[in-house]
């Protein structure tokens, strides 16, 4: 129980600089939307869209390769500096190449007069990926307070700096032209100070590694780096396929948009509304962080897979609650991503979209519980790989078509199908009777509401929030009704917990 609880706790301290690091970042958003039209916005999203494929490709596994042989190791500096060694030289040449070529690459992605955010952005993720090992060491070393400082300590610096360089300065400069700012603030650097920022904050954040980095030439061993490659590729594959699905929309629009004279414009658009749909990611990726080490701690347990079960009705339950208040609640959400003016809101007609495609992969994660307890993960690669597929053939054949549109309705159908397929492959080889007839009547009620307030909502602002109101009361009602048993099983209303 002492273990348990001390993993309980230590998994709390790990996860949640994660989940608070992508909700500051959201909050940023307003920041961006309300100061730079949609195209400079979209600026932003295409480039750091590659950020995130190069950081996978970067770390190529080498991470949880590095879980796997220092955990098992009676030497883990070996395996600690075999791993930067690796990582170190790599990435070395990673920067040759950023540095070498900027201007042929920002070419390449239609940036050709601004070369310096592929070298800001490059040196960013270079230091990032120079950080993965020593922030894996102090997991493994079981130091999850210097883990969480750290990380706290990255986000922060990352977020004041946007704010200070994007918001503050050029007030400060406004109000007083000769004032210090004008020594560290250019006007014409606009949107790369956000890229700035998330240099300066990794540069920091490998500052404080620096005493961890004591490397020693006789620790190296290349076939143990070849034992790691080989481990660690699969992992690569996963982690490529998954920035995929994630990702590859950012990429391709711009590339293959037809009929429009600023591509660019048009991905700020939908990326902008994108961001109300990670609402719906931040309650995914808070409840995986508390479902999978109760996954693994109750899998031994005789009724663990009806307790799956409940647990699999309550995540969809739960997520549709999220998805009919955005929808219901867009009048207001809507000035998140900038005002009437801005051209943002034009791209409201794919949150739905973007919110289903993401509960979809909420609930096939949540599924994966069944290849991870029997040691077949090569199954959530294979599943990866085919949402990837997906993803990219059906987005390279149906934005030139669809437009933005294209993106929210394959991202939907890739995490669709990759439910699907885990489910009936799943059911094979560990069967859990989940209650689809209970989950589809949820499903069912909720797209009936959804419905309706398209239909039928009053064209009025307030009238339609109170309409919506109602149809939100509808559906909780309908839950009460058909929980109510076991909801009052889970509490006492009487003030006290079970």
């Amino acid at each position: 129980m002492s273990v348990l609880k001390k993993l309980a706790g230590e998994t709390v301290i790990y996860g949640v600089p994660s989940i608070v690091g992508r909700f500051l970042n959201l909050l940023l958003t307003p920041l961006y939307t309300y100061t730079f039209l949609p195209g400079t916005f979209g600026i932003l999203s295409n480039i750091l869209a590659y950020v995130t494929f190069f950081q996978v490709l970067l770390t190529y596994g080498m991470e949880t390769a590095y879980f796997r042989f220092a955990g098992k190791s009676e030497n883990p500096e070996k395996v600690f500096t075999t791993s930067m060694v690796s990582l170190g030289i790599t990435t070395v040449a990673f920067i040759v190449i950023i540095l070498s070529f900027a201007k042929n690459i920002s070419g390449w992605i239609d940036y050709e007069g601004h070369p310096e955010y592929i070298i800001w952005m490059g040196v960013t993720v270079a230091l990032d990926t120079l950080c993965a090992i020593p922030f894996a060491k102090l997991r493994l070393q079981s130091r999850p307070y210097k883990f969480a400082l750290l990380k706290l300590i990255n986000i922060g610096l990352s977020i004041f700096l946007n704010i200070f360089w994007i918001y503050l300065c050029p007030k400060l400069l406004q109000a007083n032209p000769d004032s210090f700012v004008q020594y560290i603030y250019n006007p014409k650097i606009g949107i790369g100070y956000a890229f700035i920022s998330y240099l300066v904050a990794a540069a920091i954040t490998l500052l404080f590694f620096i005493p961890d980095l004591k490397i020693k030439k006789s620790n190296f061993d290349g076939l143990l780096l070849r034992q790691m490659l080989k481990y660690g590729w699969p992992i690569l594959v996963i982690g490529v396929a998954g920035m995929v699905n994630l990702q590859i929309d950012k990429i391709l629009l711009p590339k293959l948009l037809v009929g429009s004279d600023d591509p660019i414009y048009v991905l700020g658009i939908y990326s902008a509304a994108g961001k109300l749909a990670i609402l719906m990611t931040l309650f995914i990726q808070a409840f995986r962080f508390s479902f999978e080490p109760f996954l693994f701690s109750h899998y031994k347990n005789e009724d663990s897979k009806k307790i799956y079960a409940v647990i699999m009705k309550y995540f969809v339950i739960l997520g549709l609650i999220i998805f009919l208040g955005v929808i219901f609640y867009m009048d207001i959400l809507k000035y998140f991503i900038g005002n009437s003016k801005s051209g943002y809101h034009e791209g409201l007609k794919v949150v739905p979209w973007l919110l289903m495609g993401n509960l979809f992969l909420g609930i096939f994660y949540t599924q994966s519980l069944w290849y991870k307890l029997t040691d077949q993960t090569h199954f959530g690669a294979r599943f990866a790989v085919v949402g990837a597929v997906i993803t990219f053939a059906l987005n390279v054949l149906l934005i030139p078509v669809l437009g933005y549109m294209a993106c929210g309705y394959v991202f939907f159908t890739s995490s669709l199908v990759m439910t699907v397929m885990s489910y009936l492959v799943g059911q094979k080889y560990f069967p859990v009777k989940y209650d689809l007839k209970r989950i589809g009547a949820y499903f069912l009620v909720a797209m009936s509401l959804y419905v309706i307030q398209n239909v039928v909502a009053p064209h009025d602002e307030f009238l339609r929030m109170s309409f919506n109101t109602g149809l939100f009361m509808i559906f909780f009602l309908f839950i009460w009704f058909k929980e109510k048993a076991d909801l009052i099983g889970l509490f006492n209303f009487n003030g006290k917990a079970k």
